[in-house]
């Protein structure tokens, strides 16, 4: 057997693809170092995400790629992660006290966004980061019920700041603790809009990794006012497989980028109903939508979710299905577009990169 070296080493991990980032982990620069001791080798990665979670079958992935291509009999394998700020919009700069935003939207209602929304954060908070949630449907608000916390309400030390309120290990806070739940909304656009900036900023956020913004439907003055005082890092565009559904999906992603907001991808929700009696599977809502519209767009698919009734009744009991039934199929669907979500974000610019193009002079 040959001598075992770095450079067999990171030619086998060059060669196999991690899963989130959709990329192998030396292009990523996640391959911190590279020790060999005899027939052992020592493997330390370091990811610009939360893989707490993931770290047991991440660590035996890269340990068998590395012994089946590198010809190692032992190998060990220490995986640290540390999440940073990412760049946003360029008259913007990330708050002092929340690293990232990842705005959750859809340009049509029904599609399963909030539910979405909750599960991410719950998934991505299960991965070890500081998570917070804002739930920005001001006529509809739904976080509160979805996360457990209805009825509660926050606490102001001073009157013009808010603790979050916290449950499942999410901060939470919503234009829902302030008014009754069967309240309804009748505000003009500007009181929606400064609702959110003022919910936003005078909350009191506890160190956060991630904050992930619920959304209202649609492309109108919430969105707007998002792009222009929110220091978003990315979007996520949830959506149904069927074409009325991604028709208005598509505008939602186009939106984002012309106001140079980062979509990381399109999450594809109900993609799939299997029968809970028999078993029998079914593309209720049309197969295959979702993947089309990330790919004409020129985005990533981050996953494709199931149509289940225990999804619906999770998140109706304040325990959504991530907390809920953990080992489930489809809570471990929530965790990898939430790892996919978060691996795509480490990919993005740092916050202070320089926005500015590189400036070559030609002398001939």
């Amino acid at each position: 057997m040959s001598a075992l070296t770095r450079e067999a080493v990171e030619n086998a991990l060059s060669h196999w693809i991690e899963p989130s980032l959709g990329t192998d982990l030396v292009s990523a620069g996640a391959l911190e170092d590279v020790r060999i001791d005899g027939d052992a080798v020592h493997v330390a990665l370091r990811l610009g995400f939360p893989v707490d979670h993931y770290r047991p079958a991440l660590e035996r992935a890269v340990s068998d790629c590395v012994r089946e291509a590198a010809g190692a009999e032992r190998v060990e394998v220490a995986i640290d992660w540390a999440i940073s700020a990412r760049q946003v919009q360029a008259t913007l700069k990330p708050l002092d006290n929340i690293r990232n935003i990842i705005a959750v939207a859809s340009a049509k209602g029904g599609v399963g966004k909030s539910t979405t929304a909750a599960n991410l954060a719950l998934a991505l908070a299960g991965e070890g980061a500081r998570v917070g949630i804002l739930d920005a449907d001001i006529y509809g608000p739904s976080q509160p019920r979805m996360m457990g916390v209805a009825g509660r309400k926050p606490d102001s030390p001073d009157g013009k700041t808010m603790h979050p309120l916290e449950n499942h290990g999410v901060q939470v806070m919503s234009i829902g603790f302030l008014i009754e739940e069967d309240s309804p909304m009748v505000w003009r656009g500007p009181m929606v809009t400064q609702a959110l900036t003022q919910l936003l900023n005078d909350t009191r956020w506890e160190a956060l990794d991630y904050l992930v913004i619920d959304l209202p439907p649609g492309t109108g003055d919430i969105q707007l006012t998002l792009s222009q005082k929110v220091p978003v890092a990315g979007a996520v565009v949830v959506t149904t497989p069927q074409d009325i559904a991604t028709l208005d999906a598509r505008k939602g992603v186009r939106m984002f980028e012309k106001v140079k907001v980062p979509v990381l991808g399109i999450l594809e929700n109900m993609s799939l109903h299997v029968c809970s009696q028999c078993g029998h599977e079914e593309h209720v809502f049309g197969a295959g939508g979702g993947e089309r519209l990330a790919e004409q767009e020129g985005v990533e698919l981050l996953g494709s979710l199931p149509l289940e009734i225990g999804i619906r009744e999770h998140a109706d009991s304040g325990e959504p299905t991530v907390v809920s039934e953990p080992q489930s199929p489809a809570a471990e669907r929530y965790r990898e577009a939430a790892r996919r979500t978060a691996a795509l974000l480490s990919r993005q610019d740092p916050d202070g990169a320089s926005r500015f193009p590189n400036i070559v002079v030609d002398d001939n």
